[in-house]
């Protein structure tokens, strides 16, 4: 069974009448306006809750859950990850993956040199940064560019790519 997808983060309380602030983990911040319940994950425990209200804030999502009506209940799950299910989340267009999914992919040279495995992603504003990790545990930094970025088959858990100089 493939794992909840990560769609934000409670950061703080919103208000007095239990609102939370969530940073959003997603391209398109008003795909909130089409979640019904979410799931929240803290402490290693996961527990649904409906969603009663979303508004937005700067780039920030305000979320009123049903039941969560003071700034205590609220601030009991500052720090804790909203997850969806699988099945409600959106489709992606052709060549765009979930990070998820990515990790761990096995990362070549375009001249077939094992780097390492994909062990994380993160966004700098212009583009993602691929972080790269090798046996030893050292790690190479790729920007997702087109340049860098050759070839990804999520069926063979395999990226190519093209070392530019300077980057390793």
């Amino acid at each position: 069974m493939l794992p909840n997808l990560e769609i934000g983060q409670i950061v703080n309380t919103f208000g007095i009448k239990g609102m939370v602030k969530v940073k959003p983990f997603t391209d398109d911040i008003k795909r909130f306006d089409n979640l019904k319940t979410v799931y929240i994950e803290k402490n290693n425990t996961q527990k649904e809750y409906e969603i009663e209200e979303v508004k937005y804030h700067k780039d920030m999502v305000l979320i009123k859950f049903k039941d969560v009506d003071t700034v205590e209940q609220a601030e009991l799950l500052r720090n804790a990850y909203l997850t969806i299910s699988r099945d409600s989340a959106e489709k992606l267009e052709e060549g765009r993956y979930y990070i998820v999914d990515m990790l761990g992919l096995e990362v070549y040279t375009d001249e077939q040199v094992l780097l390492g495995t994909l062990d994380d992603i993160f966004n700098t504003g212009s583009n993602d940064i691929y972080v790269v990790k090798d046996k030893q545990g050292k790690q190479i930094l790729l920007p997702a560019i087109q340049d860098v970025i050759k070839q990804i088959d999520m069926e063979n858990r395999k990226m190519i790519v093209h070392l530019l100089p300077g980057l390793v």
